[in-house]
C-alpha cells in the first residue's frame, strides 16, 4: 500500500471516530445545559449543578418538574448520609457533656432527616404513589428543620467548632431547600382545603375505624380496654410510662396501641421513637396524670433534649395528661413537651413550664381544649400546628424579663409551617395576675427569618401589650419577611390601633386569607382529623 493510500485510510478512520464522538460530546453538552437550566430555577443553583454532575449517580435531564424533584431528593439523601456518617465518627471524640449532648441530638436529627427524605422519595414513586405533594412539602419542611435544630443545639452549648462541620459542610440544607422550592410549584393550591365549619362528613382512614375512635376518645379511661396499663402502685403492667412505651415499640402490628396512664406523678423523661407509631397515651385527667422532669439548658442539655416528653412516632394521641418541666424560670430553656409527630393530636392536655414550655418542633399537629403555661417563647418551633379552643396562661417571669407567647421557627419561604391559634383565650396566670402591669407580654417574636404566626378569633385579655408583637433582641431582623396576622380577635387587648407597623404584620380582614390558617387548610385536617375522634372545626 502506498503512502498516499495509508494517509487516506487514516483520514477515513479519523473521520469515522469523530463522527462517533461528536454526537456524544454534543449530547453531553446538551444534557449539561439542560440540567443547568433546571438548577437555575432553584434558590441554590451552585450545589444543585455540582452534585448533579459529581454525585454517586448520573442523572438524565428531567423531562418535567416532578422528575427534577425526585432527583433533588435523591441527591439530598446522598449528602445527608455522608453527613450522618461523619457525625457518627465524631462520637468517640466527644470530651464534654455539652459536646455529647449536641452530638447525640445531631445524630438523631440526621437519622430523622434521612427518614423524611426516604419517605418523600418512596411516597412520590410514580408506580405506587402513596402521598400527596402537600405531604411531601410537610416532610421536606421537617427534614430542613432538623438540620437547623442540630445547629441551634451547638450554639446553645457553645460547641459550634465541634458540631458545625456536620451541619454545614455537606450542603444538605441547600439541597433540601431546592427540593422544597420545586415541590412548592407542584402543590395544588386549588385543593379542596376550604371547608365549612360543620363539614365533618369525611371517610375515616383505615388505621382507625369509626368504632375505635368513639371508643377511645368519648369513653372514660376506666371504660376503655387498654393494651397496657401504667400505675405507680404496681397495679398495672408497668410502673413507668417509658416501660410501657418500650414494650409498645416491640409489637409487630402497627395498629392503634392504647396505654392507660393511671393517676399519679411520673417523674421521668419519656421518648416515643420514630418507628413507634399509632401510640395513644390516655391519662385519668390533666389534674390527675402528670409526667414531669426538670432538665434545662442551664443544666447542660440542649433545648431539644431538655424535653420531659419527646414525641416522634406518627399519629400520636394524648388525652387527659399534664406534661411538665419544673426547672423554673432561673434555668432558662426547659421544655415540657417536644413533638415532631406527624398527624398528632393532644386533647384536653396541659403543658406547664416557663421558658420554651411547648416545642412544636415539626410536622402537622393539632391541640384541642388544652392549657399552655409559660413565660418566654413558650409556644415555639416549626410545625404546621393549630391550637383550637385552648387557654394560654402567661406566668410571672423573672424581674426585668418580658413575656412572649410564640416564637415560630420557619426558616425557608417554602416551608409549609405556621403557628395558628384559633378560637382560644390568652390570659394572665394566677401568679401574674396581681402584678400584670409590671410586666409586658407580647403575642410573638421572629425566631427565624420567615416566622409565621396567626391569632384567629381569640380572646385577648389585658395581659397583652398594645404593640402586640416584639422584635427579636431589639433588632430589625425579619420584620419584612415574617408573617404575623390577627383576625377578628376580641377582648380588652384585641384592638390593633396601636399594633406594630412592620411590613410583615397584617390585620387580616379577608375570610379567604384567614382560612389558609385553619385546621382544614394549614394541616390538611379534612384527611385525618375525623379519624382521631377529637372534636374539631375545619374552617373559621
Amino acid at each position: 500500500m502506498t503512502l498516499k493510500n495509508i494517509i487516506l485510510v487514516v483520514v477515513i478512520c479519523l473521520v469515522q471516530i469523530f463522527c462517533l464522538i461528536i454526537p456524544t460530546v454534543l449530547s453531553t453538552s446538551d444534557q449539561n445545559s439542560s440540567l443547568t437550566q433546571w438548577c437555575d430555577e432553584t434558590p441554590h443553583p451552585g450545589p444543585c449543578k455540582y452534585f448533579m454532575s459529581h454525585g454517586h449517580h448520573r442523572f438524565e435531564p428531567p423531562k418535567q418538574r416532578s422528575d427534577f424533584r425526585k432527583i433533588l431528593v435523591e441527591i439530598a439523601i446522598d449528602r445527608a448520609l455522608e453527613a450522618r456518617r461523619h457525625a457518627f465518627q465524631l462520637g468517640p471524640n466527644c470530651e464534654s457533656k455539652p459536646q455529647k449532648s449536641a452530638w447525640a441530638d445531631c445524630l438523631k436529627l440526621y437519622d430523622d432527616t434521612i427518614f423524611q427524605l426516604n419517605r418523600t422519595l418512596e411516597g412520590l414513586n410514580t408506580k405506587k404513589r402513596s402521598c400527596t405533594d402537600f405531604d411531601a412539602q410537610t416532610w421536606l419542611s421537617t427534614a430542613l428543620t432538623n438540620i437547623d435544630t442540630c445547629r441551634a443545639g451547638s450554639l446553645e452549648l457553645n460547641v459550634t467548632d465541634f458540631i458545625m462541620p456536620i451541619a454545614s459542610s455537606y450542603n444538605v440544607t441547600e439541597l433540601i431547600s431546592n427540593g422544597l422550592a420545586i415541590n412548592a410549584g407542584l402543590v395544588d393550591n386549588k385543593e379542596a382545603h376550604q371547608v365549612n365549619d360543620d363539614d365533618h362528613d369525611q371517610e375515616f382512614p383505615s388505621w382507625l375505624s369509626e368504632t375505635e375512635r368513639r371508643r377511645l376518645l368519648k369513653a372514660s379511661p376506666s371504660a376503655i380496654k387498654a393494651n397496657l396499663v401504667v400505675a405507680k402502685d404496681g397495679s398495672g403492667h408497668y410502673r413507668t410510662v417509658q416501660g410501657a412505651l418500650n414494650a409498645a415499640a416491640r409489637r409487630r402490628v402497627g395498629t392503634r396501641f392504647v396505654i392507660h396512664v393511671k393517676t399519679g406523678i411520673y417523674r421521668e423523661n419519656i421518648e416515643v421513637g420514630i418507628s413507634n407509631n399509632n401510640i395513644m397515651l390516655m391519662g385519668d385527667g390533666l389534674r390527675k396524670t402528670i409526667i414531669t422532669s426538670s432538665r434545662s439548658v442551664n443544666a447542660g442539655y440542649t433545648t431539644y433534649s431538655s424535653a420531659t416528653a419527646g414525641i416522634d412516632g406518627l399519629r400520636f394521641i394524648a388525652r387527659g395528661i399534664t406534661f411538665q418541666n419544673t426547672a423554673g424560670p432561673q434555668k432558662g430553656q426547659a421544655v415540657a413537651l417536644r413533638s415532631a409527630s406527624d398527624l398528632s393530636v393532644f386533647y384536653r392536655c396541659s403543658f406547664m413550664g416557663y421558658q420554651d414550655t411547648l416545642m412544636v418542633h415539626s410536622q402537622r399537629q393539632f391541640y384541642k381544649e388544652c392549657y399552655i403555661y409559660g413565660t418566654i417563647d413558650f409556644i415555639f418551633g416549626n410545625a404546621a400546628v393549630v391550637f383550637q379552643n385552648c387557654i394560654i396562661y402567661v406566668r410571672r417571669p423573672l424581674k426585668g424579663q418580658v413575656n412572649v407567647i410564640t416564637a415560630q421557627g420557619r426558616n425557608d419561604p417554602y416551608q409549609s409551617t405556621a403557628i395558628s391559634i384559633h378560637n382560644s383565650q390568652v390570659r394572665a396566670a394566677p401568679d401574674l395576675l396581681p402584678v400584670v402591669r409590671a410586666f409586658k407580654t407580647f403575642l410573638g417574636r421572629p425566631w427565624k427569618q420567615y416566622s409565621r404566626t396567626i391569632f384567629l378569633k381569640c380572646f385577648l385579655d389585658n395581659v397583652i401589650s398594645p404593640a402586640g408583637w416584639l422584635e427579636w433582641n431589639r433588632s430589625p431582623f425579619a420584620l419584612k419577611t415574617l408573617y404575623y396576622g390577627e383576625f377578628k380577635n376580641f377582648g380588652p387587648a384585641s384592638s390593633t390601633r396601636h399594633r406594630v407597623r412592620w411590613p410583615g404584620f397584617h390585620v387580616i380582614t379577608s375570610t379567604k386569607v384567614a382560612s389558609q390558617f385553619t385546621a382544614g387548610s394549614l394541616i390538611s385536617g379534612r384527611s385525618w382529623l375525623p379519624s382521631t375522634g377529637v372534636p374539631f372545626t375545619l374552617g373559621l
